[in-house]
């Protein structure tokens, strides 16, 4: 099975057996007909035995009861106004107007379908800085959603205070950094981005970083980040655009990520499949992916995420949960590794969240 640096993974347990008594034809001669009373030392492997059977027992029911109540959590998702919203006040950015369907019903229907309990709605580039339409649906459903705001990394800093405002006025949860909004030429590594990122920490917010471009561009940012501003903490999204490696350019790229698995601060998206995948659905080939983010990360820092409404057309949005299951299948993923990246690792991160009222 795929390892897990994660202290889930599935113990080893050991069953101590007691040792038969053996009898020679000499001492059988010598003994009576009569079964010898049990010494005090079997007696003592006999009760630790059953103390051992039923501890794992007790363990297995505990299990059993834990995984029915664990919640499937979607990591990753948007929500943008519909036709007749924008025409309403939730306007579009100019340039950005979406052609998919993204409204928070049509998602709610997606969520119902494929038993999905709750989500992390990341404000979606549609609505750019304007974050009302995604406040409106985190607040007129509080035990489904909390929401991750998009950085604004203006010149004049005056993103520092909106992302306060946000986080703590709004109650968003998360913030995203998406580099290609940085002006021309600046990285997130400039005084605006280490204000942005040192606030965020401050306020216990993670940061979602967006490398598109893909990671190498960005890494000597991402790692100054960690080293400079440990209590901030980072979740990278869709396994940091990294597909799988078919030349030693890629496989460079592919190990910087992993190397960043050093800094404990550091979580993983395991979401938008289709986006890092070469393969159509079910998306096998991202399993030796996930086979070694798991080994470096471990289970518990790694979330799924589907990356709605992009998703739907790809192949549903209840096909990219059951891709999850598909592909940790084909890695021999072992069950409570599974639990926690459909849902308890990005549960255990934003605690508090997808509690009904």
């Amino acid at each position: 099975m795929a390892s897990s640096s994660s202290s889930v993974a599935a113990p080893c347990r050991r069953f101590l057996c007691p040792l038969a008594a053996t009898a020679t034809a000499s001492r059988a001669l010598l003994s009576s007909s009569r079964t010898p009373p049990p010494t005090r030392r079997r007696l003592l492997l006999s009760t630790t035995a059953a103390t051992i059977a039923a501890a794992m027992a007790a363990s297995s029911q505990r299990d059993v009861s834990a995984a029915s109540s664990c919640k499937v959590v979607d990591s990753h998702l948007h929500v943008w106004a519909s036709p007749q919203q924008a025409k309403e006040g939730y306007s579009y950015f100019p340039g950005q107007e979406p052609t998919l369907r993204g409204d928070a019903d049509f998602l709610l229907e997606c969520m119902d379908e494929a038993g999905v309990d709750g989500a992390l709605v990341v404000q979606p580039i549609n609505h750019m800085f304007d974050h009302s339409l995604v406040s409106s649906v985190l607040k007129k459903y509080p035990s489904k959603f909390i929401g991750c705001c998009l950085a604004n990394p203006a010149d004049d800093g005056s993103g520092i205070k909106q992302l306060e405002h946000l986080i703590v006025q709004e109650k968003y949860r998360a913030v995203r950094f998406n580099p290609s909004l940085w002006p021309s030429g600046q990285k997130m590594t400039n005084e605006v981005g280490r204000s942005l990122f040192a606030k965020a920490g401050e306020l216990g917010a993670p940061v979602g970083i967006m490398v598109m471009k893909g990671i190498g561009l960005y890494i000597q940012e991402i790692e100054e980040l960690c080293r400079d501003y440990p209590e901030t903490t980072i979740i990278l999204d869709h396994m940091a655009f990294c597909k799988p490696p078919t030349n030693n350019e890629e496989e460079k790229a592919f190990s910087s990520f992993l190397s960043l698995s050093r800094f404990p601060q550091v979580y993983v998206k395991y979401s938008a499949l289709f986006r890092i995948s070469r393969e159509a659905y079910p998306y096998e080939d991202t399993a030796q992916l996930l086979s070694r983010v798991i080994s470096n990360y471990g289970a518990n820092r790694i979330m799924w995420g589907s990356d709605f409404p992009f998703v739907v057309p790809e192949c549903g949005y209840k096909g990219a949960k059951d891709a999850v299951s598909h592909v940790t299948g084909k890695i021999s993923v072992w069950p409570s590794d599974l639990e926690w990246i459909l849902g308890k690792t990005v549960s255990q991160l934003f605690q508090g969240a997808w509690v009904a009222p």
